[in-house]
């Protein structure tokens, strides 16, 4: 049985704690006998507040873990000041097999020296934070996880989830982590080399109309998607669409659903077996040539590197 321990602190993020928690007790609850024993931990133990106003019953630091995992939230910017709270995830990190953070939980291993050299992330609206506090970590900004030898980190919140399933994964197999998933509903795989943020998310245009327009676009993506057919779902002409449609993203109709498309095809890509021509039709791309060419473009690398990560 794999102790997994959780380390807390005052103002953490109640989801940092609890999408976790909740991913591994799926095979704790399915498994017999059970793979893991669950244990939330603070300094001091005792009751710790979270952000929220929740606070969480935690028992004293136990002596030995498999895996330590270090809740994020607003918490660490304060806590990383407490050399007490330092030297303990030292000590837990030294008995552990391998050690994770959420979130903004990265800024405390960097502050023990446990991301030294190493690859990492962390929220995407703190990686900057991140990268010049600490120089000596190879920050990578818009990551759902990176696994670093037996260093993980997570971007934003639900970014956890994705990070338990993928260690669940790592101890228990692929079976495993696909019925923890379905129990979560959740992706099995939103791979590590997946931005922490969509497409429709990060443009997120100012108006009710330009919004309509994206999101007709994502519900056909495999049809036809020229200029002058998202113009009339709004009722403008094809050259004001256009205009508004730049001021209101920042980019071009047919850069914006290039992106949704490689989006897509990027999931699919790595969550199924379907060759990848089959792909690039059900996204709308013309062949497979040009789906690779904008997973080039938008991920840094094919099709196939991603389905090999996947697997």
């Amino acid at each position: 049985m794999r102790n997994i321990g959780f380390l807390v602190y005052t103002d953490f993020n109640i989801l940092d704690l609890a999408g976790p928690l909740a991913a591994f007790d799926v095979p704790r609850r399915a498994m017999h006998p059970a793979p893991y024993r669950l244990t939330t931990f603070s300094e001091h133990g005792g009751r710790v507040m979270s952000s929220c106003g929740l606070a969480v019953e935690t028992v004293k630091p136990p002596r030995r873990l498999d895996t330590l995992i270090v809740a994020g939230g607003n918490g660490p910017f304060e806590a990383r000041r407490s050399t007490p709270l330092i030297e303990l995830l030292r000590r837990s990190a030294r008995q552990a097999r391998r050690v994770a953070s959420v979130c903004t939980g990265a800024f405390l291993l960097a502050e023990a020296r446990l991301l030294d050299g190493r690859r990492a992330t962390t929220h995407w609206m703190d990686a900057n934070q991140l990268a010049r506090s600490f120089p000596k970590v190879r920050v990578e900004r818009d990551q759902i996880f990176v696994r670093d030898g037996p260093v993980w980190t997570s971007g934003g919140m639900s970014a956890g989830i994705d990070l338990a399933i993928a260690l669940i994964e790592d101890d228990l197999g692929p079976e495993a982590a696909r019925v923890t998933a379905r129990e979560l509903v959740v992706y099995h795989r939103r791979v590590g080399g997946q931005s922490q943020f969509s497409a429709l998310l990060e443009m997120q245009p100012a108006t009710d109309r330009m919004r309509r327009a994206l999101e007709y676009a994502r519900e056909h993506l495999d049809e036809r998607l020229s200029v002058e057919r998202l113009a009339a779902t709004v009722h403008v002409s094809a050259r004001q669409f256009s205009r508004l449609f730049v001021r209101a993203t920042g980019e071009t109709p047919a850069k914006a659903v290039e992106r949704l498309r490689t989006e897509v095809a990027h999931t699919r890509v790595a969550g199924t077996t379907a060759s990848f021509e089959v792909i690039a039709r059900q996204v709308g791309f013309a062949s497979a040539e040009r789906m690779r060419r904008a997973f080039l473009r938008l991920y840094g690398q094919p099709p196939q590197a991603v389905r090999r990560i996947a697997r």
